[in-house]
């Protein structure tokens, strides 16, 4: 009887505590649809293939180890399984069972490369990086986090194929380096956000001549340490989405975007920009944290016109940075345009960028 009494009362205290584990998991689930720009809403957008693993396991765990005698027990797992559900959908664009974004290129062209690595400002084990970019040998390399002493380090050993450079060393950990093999012009450094925050707005042509706009970026993440609210980041990124869609020639955005592919702001970014993101039908490619095996998510990113067709697309290895470099080749053919070509913009999706960028603005008349 003691014993029975003690497996019952273990018992309780299990299912109370999946019950509690639950609750939040529902919560942090509904937090993302929270309209607020507060760091510790935003950063909920993050963890969903974390979220959904542990929300699976609860709901397994809670089938198999308890039996459902009450209405309550039904309709919390039905949550639960509600909650999975959304999350899973999340996630699920970026596995091998959803369609590509981006098509395959079955030509036998070289087509061209890029290669984008967050530095980590502070890492002073500059030889590996160096000696990867060397290796991949990158038509277009973009570093962010970059100061005077990675710039140096980088262009000490950078060889001579490398014709083109654009250089914004900086100490806050926003510097960004640009160095290209192709022809770069109508280079301009722009300061969307703040005057401490930039991005570089360039075009290079191509092998067949061709004109390409490339923005590169680096937003503030919504941390305390950084920046409170997302505001800035997400101004940041509807101001280069309709950028991109006004542009007369094809469009790469790549750089340390400091969101992730499924957020609310990057869907938008997408469909605002009419850009196609490389991963969808392939991987999550997570570039950050690589300090971490558990909390990694994909954070750097190249989002790329429906003029493209993707060769392949390469997680690199560990730089000593929380970032793992990213390397991409790519083939121009407009001529297939149309087979991955996203709709354009409707209206309330322009007025939503547009909020987004007068939120931006009435913040920093206030201050």
């Amino acid at each position: 009887m003691k014993h029975k009494l003690t497996t019952i009362l273990k018992n309780l205290k299990l299912k109370n505590f999946l019950t509690i584990f639950g609750m939040v998991a529902i919560v942090l689930t509904l937090m993302p649809f929270i309209a607020f720009d507060f760091w510790w809403i935003r950063m909920f957008d993050f963890p969903h293939l974390q979220l959904t693993f542990l929300t699976f396991a609860a709901i397994l765990f809670y089938i198999i180890r308890f039996d459902f005698k009450a209405w309550r027990d039904y309709f919390f797992i039905s949550i639960l399984i509600g909650c999975s559900i959304f999350q899973l959908t999340k996630i699920f664009p970026y596995t091998k069972f959803a369609d590509f974004e981006v098509l395959d290129s079955q030509k036998n062209d070289p087509g061209f490369s890029l290669f984008t690595s967050n530095v980590l400002q502070k890492n002073e084990k500059h030889d590996l990086l160096k000696s990867m970019s060397k290796t991949l040998d990158a038509d277009i390399m973009l570093f962010t986090e970059t100061n005077v002493k990675w710039m140096n380090a980088i262009k000490k050993d950078l060889n001579s194929s490398y014709i083109n450079e654009v250089e914004v060393p900086k100490s806050n950990t926003y510097g960004m380096l640009l160095y290209s093999k192709l022809e770069l012009f109508d280079t301009e450094i722009k300061y969307l956000v703040s005057d401490s925050i930039p991005s570089i707005h360039t075009k290079f042509k191509l092998a067949s001549n061709d004109t390409i706009q490339l923005y590169a970026i680096h937003p503030t993440p919504p941390m305390p340490q950084e920046n409170p609210l997302s505001t800035d980041r997400d101004a940041e990124m509807m101001m280069i989405a309709k950028l991109a869609l006004d542009s007369k020639y094809p469009v790469i955005v790549i750089g340390d975007f400091n969101d992730v592919a499924w957020s609310e702001t990057s869907k938008l970014f997408q469909k605002v920009s009419r850009l196609l993101d490389i991963r969808k039908g392939r991987g999550l490619y997570n570039t950050y944290n690589a300090d971490s095996y558990l909390m990694r998510w994909p954070l750097d990113h190249i989002f790329i016109s429906s003029d493209f067709k993707l060769k392949t697309v390469e997680l690199c290895e560990d730089i000593n940075s929380d970032h793992f470099p990213l390397y991409t080749e790519l083939s121009f053919e407009p001529e297939d345009r149309k087979l991955q070509q996203r709709p354009n913009p409707t209206a309330d999706e322009l007025k939503r960028a547009e909020d987004q960028i007068e939120k931006f603005k009435e913040a920093q008349l206030k201050t």
